[in-house]
């Protein structure tokens, strides 16, 4: 599925900028009647040139200012710097020039709803709106009478916009802080389970070393049991650790629920996942078994399928065998390349199977559907009840 230009982003390449560029410069048409009133002929020579450049420059100044938005913003001074140089032209151009220049007033309001705060926008736009209309009791009543409908529509419309893009980005930012702060808390978790688990240990074989030492030269035989006992816990320790470092490497469903949610609504898939799973009974390794099955599925969905939905399922069902847990993973996608099963569904498969689970995974009418069932009493259990 191709990439979406992200709200509340900067371009990331020139398609985005070209995708973000055409949207602001389709709203350029207004733009046609100053033209024609230039290019028609009926003005001085100095008018044209004074109106071609009073143009430009605000042309000039909308652009840099609707563009700069999208990505690092430009400092408040400045933003009011530019929304001020365009509150000026403006203004200047429609009472000089005529009523065809009134249209100028709907880039000023969208300028000031996509720029300003919000508070600033909720006056500066009706503003903008007053001014025009009391031009144009001047120039052309009519027209300004149906420009100020247009000009308070399209710059609310863009106050909104801005304050979702605003939204957005903090939304970012706070996932952002979030998994940091998860990020630090796991790696102070590891810290506390590392000292307890090694820190009475290396004490213990410290003290031991020191009193091997001072014995070796005339009690070797108590010495060597000093050492003995040195053996005995460093090999418990290793197996402390070995255990530890088995439990962090083992996935967990729940989180590797929440993490198919964020997988998948970054990669702008429309996702259906279920928020608590029920693992009541499900022995750890049966567990696993199934969040690895469920991390190569989205992993794959992501990156292969070419998707714009994907919805998962937890059941549990009685089958002859017994109570089984069952993951569906369901997309809209190709479902890859399509020549066989990769090593991933084949090192899932042979992962369920060490569990007694099973693994179904090929093509549907409109996608690609993998089905993972384990059992949910422990393995020895399920073999005796056969």
């Amino acid at each position: 599925m191709p990439r979406r230009t992200p709200v509340g982003q900067p371009p990331a390449n020139l398609r985005e900028l070209l995708i973000k560029g055409l949207w602001i410069t389709v709203w350029l048409v207004f733009l046609s009647s100053p033209v024609e009133d230039l290019v028609g002929g009926g003005r001085s020579t100095a008018a044209t040139v004074a109106g071609s450049c009073g143009l430009a420059v605000f042309v000039g100044v909308y652009l840099a200012l609707v563009f700069r938005t999208m990505g690092r913003p430009f400092s408040r001074r400045v933003v009011f710097g530019l929304g001020g140089v365009l509150s000026v032209l403006a203004p200047v151009l429609a009472w000089t020039l005529g009523s065809a220049w009134l249209g100028l007033f709907v880039y000023l309001a969208v300028a000031f709803g996509a720029t300003l705060p919000l508070r600033a926008a909720y006056w500066a736009i009706p503003a903008s709106a007053v001014v025009m209309y009391l031009i144009g009791l001047r120039t052309d009543e009519k027209e300004a009478r149906g420009l100020v409908v247009l000009v308070l529509l399209i710059g609310f419309a863009m106050a909104g916009v801005g304050q979702l893009v605003r939204t957005t980005i903090e939304l970012r930012k706070a996932r952002a802080t979030v998994a940091q702060l998860a990020a630090n808390e796991e790696r102070l978790r590891l810290a506390r389970d590392l000292h307890d688990l090694l820190g009475h240990s290396l004490s213990l074989i410290t003290l031991k070393s020191e009193l091997a030492g001072r014995m070796l030269p005339g009690h070797p035989e108590q010495a060597a049991r000093q050492v003995a006992d040195i053996e005995q816990v460093s090999r418990q320790a290793l197996a402390d650790v070995r255990e530890a470092v088995t439990g962090y490497r083992r996935p967990r469903l729940a989180a590797e629920l929440a993490g198919a949610q964020v997988a998948l609504t970054a990669a702008e898939v429309i996702a259906e996942v279920p928020a608590e799973p029920d693992l009541a009974g499900v022995p750890e390794e049966t567990e696993s078994a199934l969040a690895w099955a469920l991390r190569e599925a989205v992993t794959n969905v992501v990156r292969h399928s070419g998707a714009s939905r994907c919805a998962v399922r937890l059941l549990r069902h009685e089958t002859l065998d017994g109570p089984v847990l069952e993951l569906t993973v369901e997309d809209n996608g190709s479902g890859g390349s399509g020549k066989g099963p990769g090593n991933g569904l084949t090192g899932l498969t042979e992962r369920l199977q060490k569990v007694g689970g099973t693994l179904r995974a090929g093509r549907i009418k409109r996608g690609f559907r993998l089905v993972a069932r384990v059992p949910t009493a422990p393995l020895t259990d399920v073999g005796s009840g056969a």
